[in-house]
């Protein structure tokens, strides 16, 4: 009996069965830890390359567990994601209960992500932005 592929061939030679699935889940815990605070921050990975100076397609490596980035990288991701280095490589579980409560509230996530939208305004705009929320916060 004579096995015959039947699969599609493509210029590179690979079928579209062997070719690599689009979407990889996280390898491992740091992937799955970059990951959830990535998310829980509202960024994409072109967000969080731009933030870490570094690309997407580095991200992406890194959450699916393909590569561990350096160290420096690793202090630009918690710096970044606002989590400290010990929760990012799960030497700590992180931040309270309460405060874990508080980052899967979609409200909170849109206000955060406004919020760091903000702080790309010039000077001038963000302290007017200031000046309307503690004129909003006086008022209720």
């Amino acid at each position: 009996m004579i096995l015959v592929n039947t699969s599609p061939m493509l210029p590179t030679g690979r079928t579209i069965a062997s070719m690599p699935r689009s979407k990889q889940p996280p390898a491992t815990e740091f992937a799955r830890r970059l990951i959830a605070a990535r998310t829980a921050r509202g960024l994409t990975q072109v967000q969080l390359a731009e933030l870490t100076r570094s690309t997407q397609r580095n991200i992406s490596h890194y959450e699916t567990g393909a590569g561990y980035p350096p160290v420096p990288v690793i202090t630009e991701l918690a710096r970044a994601l606002d989590v400290s280095t010990d929760e990012l490589l799960g030497a700590r579980n992180g931040r309270t209960p309460a405060a874990r409560k508080e980052q899967e509230d979609p409200q909170l996530k849109r206000l955060w992500k406004k919020f760091r939208q903000v702080t790309r305004l010039p000077d001038k705009d963000q302290r007017a932005v200031i000046r309307l929320i503690n004129s909003l916060a006086k008022a209720s």
